[in-house]
């Protein structure tokens, strides 16, 4: 495992967030990046929610894993354990988000609660089990690989306001077009792929 050192920090949060992106390199969390992306305020709240419950879920899984699965030669429950941590969190998140911000609720509707079904969430747990991260650099994973999505849903929620005001054909209007600015993206942040080792 690397030592944490600045230059380690800098490197690791670029790789996370453009290199490694969830959306655009690992092709993780798409239904929520096309589903909420609509608006930017949205698509914002989204991205934040998924940033807490990535870093928190990363946290606690690390600690489940090697904590109470690893010590009882469990890991091969690694999976429904995590998940099981994943719905706990998202149920927090609602009911925080419901009684705090209901303007938000609404607005993210259905998509808040499938934060539990993002393979995003379940993808970084997984993957900071299979890269052997310790503690600090699950949580790092987890919050850059949640600002990576968090960068990814804000742009295509800017590039679709735009796309409200412009003249696209007609049968490329609404979802059709948003796929090929996915596409678009993806192409533009495989630019960055290979910037850091």
């Amino acid at each position: 495992m690397m030592e944490f050192t600045l230059v380690n920090f800098l490197l690791f949060m670029v790789n996370c967030v453009l290199s490694n992106n969830f959306i655009f390199s690992r092709y993780l969390g798409c239904c929520p990046f096309l589903g909420v992306s609509s608006k930017v305020e949205t698509a914002a709240g989204m991205g934040i929610a998924v940033t807490f419950v990535m870093g928190l879920a990363s946290l606690i899984t690390y600690t489940v894993y090697h904590f109470l699965l690893v010590p009882f030669n469990l890991q091969y429950l690694n999976t429904i354990s995590f998940i099981l941590v994943i719905a706990a969190l998202v149920q927090f998140v609602e009911m925080f988000i419901k009684k705090s911000i209901p303007a938000l609720y609404s607005a993210l509707g259905i998509y808040l609660p499938l934060i539990t079904t993002n393979c995003a969430v379940l993808g970084v747990t997984l993957l900071n089990i299979t890269e052997n991260y310790n503690m600090l650099w699950s949580v790092l994973n987890g919050i850059f690989g949640a600002l990576g999505f968090l960068l990814a849903i804000v742009l295509m929620a800017g590039a679709r306001e735009r796309l409200e005001s412009s003249n696209i054909p007609e049968s490329f209007k609404g979802f059709p077009i948003s796929l090929v600015i996915a596409g678009l993206m993806s192409v533009a942040f495989l630019g960055f792929t290979g910037l850091v080792k």
